[in-house]
């Protein structure tokens, strides 16, 4: 056991970085020595406070709008990036903490497989990191476990695969005010066609992501990816904590998105999201359908939380980017993640 604590820096402070503060704050061997973030209603406090935790005998984490008085050159031993969704807007942050000799663990979906979509980013992730001794992993609960690398953990059983299926049928409802407008909650059809032409409106971020790991994973070549976007249109009224629909309006979005292979749909991906999907019949699960031998089918209900499983994914994913080799990892590339039960500092390699 190492005598230390594992020492954690959290860069982002909105739902996802103060989860991990939170679940954190419950776990052994492990502390939190900083935070950065810059919304002023944060800045200046104590992330106690923030938590509504008692600090009891843990020193005081004042939340600080400046990453380099956060963290320095081999300050902790992981950065927990909890901001943007892309690799390309993310990068100046995890190339400036990877520059620090601190190992990265970040929520950008993107990230959870970048060379899908930016290769050249990728490898100079991969350089950055080597060059400085330390590892980056990007990972959630989607994509970086259920509509990927829980697929490819049940294809270990099969002896041939002809076909894979993801679905995830979840509730937005949880979520907050900035999801809400990137599903286009609240909005007209019109509005939500627009948006999908325009490229406002984001829907689910990582198919590309997920495809490609799946396929990698297997020995399948992507040869192409189509993706479609449809709008979920409520007949009645619903209302969420920070979203409320119409009727008529738009309540979320149907995503789904198909990876060929060879000119051939082998993996099909569905996802629709939306709030309050109870009040007209829908309700919420991960499914996954595997056609070849044997056929493999796999249902979860309800839907593994989003918000709560992406938070739990990056803290028990800690110990793993630590231990690895410096580079940029994904999670085809380390241990399984299992929940960390006990004191941190027990995973941790001398």
């Amino acid at each position: 056991m190492r005598k230390e604590t594992v020492k954690v820096a959290i860069w982002g402070f909105g739902a996802m970085g103060s989860g991990m503060a939170k679940m954190l704050l419950t776990k052994q061997g492990v502390e939190i020595v900083g935070v950065c973030d810059r919304n002023p209603s944060r800045v200046g406090k104590d992330i106690h406070e923030l938590l509504g935790v008692e600090r009891g005998d843990r020193k005081p984490v004042i939340v600080n709008p400046e990453i380099d008085e956060v963290i320095s050159e081999g300050s902790c031993d992981v950065c927990l990036c909890a901001t943007d969704s892309f690799t390309e807007k993310a990068f100046p942050r995890l190339k400036h903490v990877l520059e620090k000799k601190i190992n990265v663990i970040s929520t950008a979906e993107e990230m959870a497989y970048p060379k899908a979509q930016n290769p050249e980013l990728a490898a100079e992730l991969d350089k950055i990191a080597k060059e400085n001794g330390v590892s980056i992993l990007g990972t959630g609960i989607n994509p970086g476990l259920i509509m990927d690398l829980l697929v490819v953990v049940l294809t270990g059983c099969m002896t041939d695969v002809t076909h894979v299926e993801a679905k995830r049928v979840n509730s937005l409802s949880p979520f907050g005010h900035a999801v809400m407008e990137e599903q286009g909650v609240g909005i007209t059809v019109d509005e939500f066609n627009k948006g999908v032409e325009d490229g406002t409106l984001a829907g689910h971020v990582g198919f590309a992501e997920s495809i490609n790991m799946i396929a990698d994973a297997i020995g399948w070549k992507v040869d192409g990816i189509k993706t479609q976007m449809a709008p979920i249109v409520t007949t009645v009224d619903r209302q969420a904590p920070h979203g409320f629909a119409a009727a008529g309006n738009v309540a979320g979005v149907s995503m789904t998105g198909q990876g060929y292979v060879d000119g051939e749909v082998k993996i099909d991906m569905i996802h629709p999201q939306q709030i309050e999907p109870e009040m007209e019949g829908t309700y919420t699960g991960d499914y996954i359908t595997l056609k070849g031998t044997p056929e493999v089918n796999m249902t979860i209900k309800p839907e593994v939380e989003g918000g709560l499983g992406t938070i739990a994914m990056c803290v028990n994913m800690i110990p793993q980017i630590i231990n690895s080799e410096p580079g940029l990892k994904t999670m085809l590339d380390l241990p399984v993640p299992r929940a960390i039960m006990g004191d941190m500092r027990n995973w941790i390699k001398a």
